[in-house]
């Protein structure tokens, strides 16, 4: 099969630097429009994943029902993933009692379960195979519990560590740097490398979230959160519209 048709049949983004703006984005949303839901509008963290997971189910059959790769349909489905990962690891650590610590060390098991699954069935985890149902039911149950654990991960570095938000989130810049000095100057994995810096984006963009909206005697800023979910929103679909979008091959150096 020629690398034209595999971008063809491909349905997930071309992996570029646009790739990676737009996830820590909508990663950022996610947990601001959570937050929203859960604490502004007060309805709670139960409640804010009844709404967001019925959501996410909906997104991702349309996803794998499509035909093609379609931007907006790929990022909402992103945003879904990590909106309903922030309501259901706060569920998770804060309702039920689990805590940060056992909420991610139980959410990092379950990513390498799914990823171990789908390493089993199809011999590759490597993101340039989604483009069966099957591969897709795969990728998207990773990103998921990558999304969950991003939220429990970045709450357990700010608050269980004492690094506070700003803190935990330059921890995470720093990992991510060096995944990109990894990425450009060794012979690492590059689905290794992939999956790492996919998940480690996720809570980068929860301490910045939690930066933005937390009560300042918490250490965040106290903005208004549905507005900074407005705006991050309005930036994503600026991002969508202006900057190249298209399906593509990605590296399998495996």
């Amino acid at each position: 099969m020629s690398d034209t048709r595999k971008q063809v049949l491909s349905k997930v983004p071309e992996v570029t630097l646009v790739f990676w703006i737009l996830k820590i984005a909508a990663t950022t949303l996610g947990e601001t429009g959570g937050d929203t839901v859960t604490m502004t509008l007060n309805w709670g963290y139960l409640t804010g994943t009844a709404i967001f997971l019925p959501l996410l189910a909906v997104l991702v059959l349309c996803q794998i029902g499509a035909k093609r790769f379609h931007p907006f349909l790929y990022w909402a489905t992103i945003v879904a993933s990590t909106t309903a990962g922030t309501t259901l690891a706060d569920f998770a650590d804060r309702s039920l009692g689990i805590g940060y610590t056992g909420g991610s060390s139980v959410l990092l098991a379950l990513v390498l379960i799914s990823l171990g699954l789908w390493y089993w069935s199809e011999g590759s985890i490597s993101v340039e195979t989604v483009n069966t149902p099957k591969i897709e039911a795969f990728y998207w149950a990773t990103i998921t519990f990558s999304q969950t654990l991003g939220t429990a991960l970045g709450d357990w570095m700010a608050d269980s560590t004492g690094l506070g938000y700003e803190g935990g989130a330059l921890v995470f810049l720093a990992a991510l740097a060096v995944l990109a000095g990894l990425y450009f100057w060794s012979n690492v994995s590059r689905v290794l490398l992939f999956w790492a810096a996919f998940i480690l984006t996720r809570p980068l963009g929860a301490t910045v979230g939690d930066l933005l909206d937390k009560p300042l005697n918490q250490g965040g800023l106290a903005l208004s959160r549905p507005l900074a979910s407005v705006v991050i929103g309005g930036l994503i679909i600026i991002g969508l519209l202006v900057l190249p979008q298209r399906a593509g091959t990605h590296p399998v150096r495996a």
